[in-house]
């Protein structure tokens, strides 16, 4: 160990990242025409509370959604439980989370372990529903990464569109690993 601690390459200083040339864009028509490409479902609304019916009727006869917006919990709705054994949250339908931030280019949606509730619900959940602030929308993965380089956070990953795989018989497939749908609601 006392050789391999000695025989360590000087410290080489990160490469300088260029800045980019940005095209000036409507961001939230950029992010819906990128999100509805690759097979999500995307709704503008004016704000939070027309969200909670259009999720009800959107996923008709769905029999756990699950929300991790406390103010989207209603009748149908229910609030995520955060100390709940993560083993009970195998049979969810629907399951609704918020994002820390939307990139217009691809419609990739950034969303940590603090907004997830349970870092599989994300992926084991049917049916995925994320609600985007639309001033949370970046243009580009380099104005994503400059806003969460330095932050502090466990787990995060950018989730963009339903699951889908095209090695069956290279016939595209929604929802082969992972949920079925994805739905995208942008409010301000």
């Amino acid at each position: 160990m006392a050789a391999l601690q000695q025989n360590q390459p000087e410290p080489v200083a990160l490469p300088a990242v260029p800045v980019f040339e940005r095209e000036d864009l409507d961001l939230v028509t950029k992010f819906k025409a990128m999100a509805e490409g690759i097979g999500s479902k995307v709704f503008i609304v004016a704000d939070l509370s027309a969200i909670s019916a259009l999720i009800t009727a959107g996923f008709p006869g769905q029999k756990r959604v699950l929300t991790t917006l406390p103010e989207l919990v209603s009748a149908e709705i229910v609030a995520f439980e955060p100390d709940a054994d993560p083993h009970t949250y195998a049979n969810v339908d629907v399951a609704v989370f918020k994002p820390h931030m939307g990139v217009a280019e691809n419609s990739a949606l950034w969303i940590t372990e603090e907004l997830m509730g349970v870092r599989v619900l994300p992926f084991i959940t049917q049916h995925i529903v994320m609600v985007v602030d639309k001033n949370t929308l970046v243009p580009d993965m380099h104005a994503a990464y400059e806003k969460i380089g330095t932050a502090d956070y466990g787990f995060g990953t950018f989730i963009a569109g339903p699951s889908k795989t095209a090695d069956i018989e290279q016939s595209l497939v929604l929802g082969a690993h992972g949920p079925r749908s994805m739905t995208i609601f942008i409010y301000n």
